[in-house]
Order: C-alpha cells, then structure tokens, then sequence
C-alpha cells in the first residue's frame, strides 16, 4: 500500500512572506502542512506556549527572530527576543525559569554589531531576572541569511491560580488591553524605510510578566490572554473569538492609537489594528472582576495605559465587530497575509 501524504499542497506551490504573518494564511499552512507532518490532526486551540507532559506547572516555547533592520528606536532583535519569549511564557500564566538563544549569523557581519545586540539581549534577561542557561552558534555564508537571525525556547513556571487560554474565554467578559497599539511595527517599518516617524515613534517592546504575576489573585478570572504580536489586535481578537466561540465587541474611540502611529497608517494605508505591538497584552477577563483588574494592570509602568475597549457575547462564534467614530459597525477579519514584513 502507497503512503498517504498528509500534505495538500501541491508540489509546485512555494512560500510566501504572508504564511508567516500570523493571519489566515499561516493558519492554513499550519492545518495543511505543518501539524499533519508532525503528528497528525491538532486538536484545541494553538496558544503561545504549551504545557511540558507529564507536569501541567512548566510550560516551554520557542520563537525566532528575523527583524529588519537588527536595531530601531525602542530596542533591538537582541532584547526583542528575550522579551518576546518571555511574553508568550507569560500569556499562558507561566513566569520565565530559564532561556535558551540560538545564534545564525551571516558571514561579513560586524563583531561589534553581534556584540552589541547580544549585550542587549544579556541585559533584557538579567531585567526580566531569568538566566539564559544553553544556546548555539552558526554562521552561514554571505547571501545566505540577512545579517543574524536569533531563535530562543523559554521555559515556565504556572503562576499559582492562573490558567488563562484561547478557548476559555466567555459572553460577558470585558476585553482590556494594556496599552497603545502599533508601535512596535509602525517604528520598524519607518526606520527600515527612512519614512521620518522613527523621531516619534518607538517599539513598546517590554516584557510583560509583571502584569500577569499581578493578575494571579484574580485566579480563574483571568480566562484568556494574549499579546497581539503578528498580525495585530484584529488577530489575537480573531483567535480568541474562535477558540472561544463567542463574538468579540470593541469600540473604536477606546482603542489608544497614538497620533504618531495613526499618521503613520494613514499614510501608508494600513490598519493599527493589524500593525504588530510587543509590549502590550489584551486579556479577557470575567465581567465581576474587571475593574479590579483594570486597576491593577494601571498600577504596574507597564500597563498604566491600560483601557478596556469592549466584551465578549454570545453572538456568532469567532465574529470581531467594532463600534466605529460615527456609531456605525464594521467587522475586524482576521489578517489574510504580510502587511509589514520582517517586523519580528
């Protein structure tokens, strides 16, 4: 009997930068390809970090970093990917216990510049207060790479009492977002290109345990969270609608887009809510605990911006509206490909 290929995709397709996006078509190409090679159908939810077998306490992820350029206002890749990793540890209620940071280097890259920017991601880590304990090395040879990709696997700790999912989200849970929106991609895009807003505009990238180690008191409350990295607020909104079946309301003269980056999209005709943030969270929390909670993100430097910007119902399952300025409703998709690539 001839082996079935669980892959769909016909031979002579390729890859494009939108399957990295983190909108639908990454999500076809994990359904199609990716998940059926490695193990067959995958089922509930793809969340930012997943629970070690055989201790439901530690938790692992992995990410990799291919910004350009390697530094922008705000940070570097070298602190972005200790902070990114940190975040998804966080996202699933886990405090980071240990870091690990591969290096792929291209042959003709300045010392200095390797050494800076991993200097920067030492300092992130003795921040955050979690030791980077293994790593690697590679150099590939010239054209091979551009400049230095930097890959990491976090280990976690579950903070006791939190256990926040995709798929635990429920009708009447406010939606709270820790902060502006659309910095991070709009402050790599414009120095990359030399558009003139880097002046204005900087990465928030940030961890973001802090806030969630804060949240533990509220316990089950806390059903679900996620930092809208690639493809934005429209696409941790649209996960969690559909991991959750509920529908998500948001009001659009709540959501803090700063004038910055507002100009910024609206010259380049994109939408903030799709622009990649990576030092903001969006948490759905239980409608009896949400200004308490509220008040607790703003007390912290991290989330002193915090703002609740709609709820979740029990309307059609995985439907994102949002309130617009002149009172009418429009629908948030999620992101089909690559507006800003290379931003992560």
């Amino acid at each position: 009997m001839m082996p079935v290929c669980p892959v769909p995709y016909d031979e002579n397709e390729v890859v494009l930068l939108g399957h990295g996006a983190g909108g639908r078509l990454t999500a076809e190409l994990l359904d199609s390809l990716v998940l059926p090679a490695l193990g067959g159908p995958h089922t509930g939810p793809l969340e930012d970090a997943a629970v070690l077998p055989g201790d439901p306490q530690l938790l692992v992820t992995t990410d990799s970093f291919v910004v350009s350029p390697l530094v922008f206002p705000g940070g570097d890749i070298g602190s972005l990917a200790v902070h990114g990793t940190v975040n998804d540890l966080a996202m699933r209620g886990a405090l980071p216990v240990a870091l690990t940071l591969a290096v792929i280097a291209e042959e003709g890259l300045p010392v200095a510049e390797l050494s800076a920017v991993l200097a920067s991601a030492g300092k992130a880590a003795h921040q955050v207060g979690v030791p980077v304990v293994t790593g690697d090395t590679k150099v590939v040879g010239r054209g091979a790479a551009d400049r230095l990709f930097l890959n990491t696997t976090g280990i976690g700790r579950r903070v006791g009492g939190l256990n926040p999912s995709a798929a635990r989200a429920r009708p009447g849970d406010a939606v709270l977002l820790s902060g502006p929106i659309g910095l991070h991609g709009t402050a790599v895009l414009s120095t990359r290109e030399g558009l003139g807003f880097e002046a204005d505009i900087a990465s928030d990238s940030a961890p973001l345990h802090r806030l969630v180690a804060a949240l533990a008191p509220f316990g089950v409350h806390i059903h679900a969270l996620r930092d809208p990295t690639r493809g934005g607020l429209a696409a941790s909104l649209n996960e969690i609608g559909r991991d959750s079946a509920v529908s998500v309301t948001i009001a659009e003269n709540l959501i803090p887009v700063p004038s910055a980056v507002a100009s910024a999209c609206d010259l380049l005709g994109l939408d903030p809510l799709v622009v990649a943030n990576e030092g903001c969270m969006v948490a759905f929390v239980a409608p009896r605990v949400a200004e308490e909670a509220l008040a607790t993100l703003r007390s912290l430097p991290e989330g002193a911006e915090a703002v609740r910007i709609g709820e979740a119902t029990d309307g059609p399952a995985g439907r994102v509206l949002m309130r617009t300025l002149v009172g009418a409703h429009r629908v948030v998709d999620m992101p089909l490909g690559e507006q800003l690539p290379r931003i992560c």
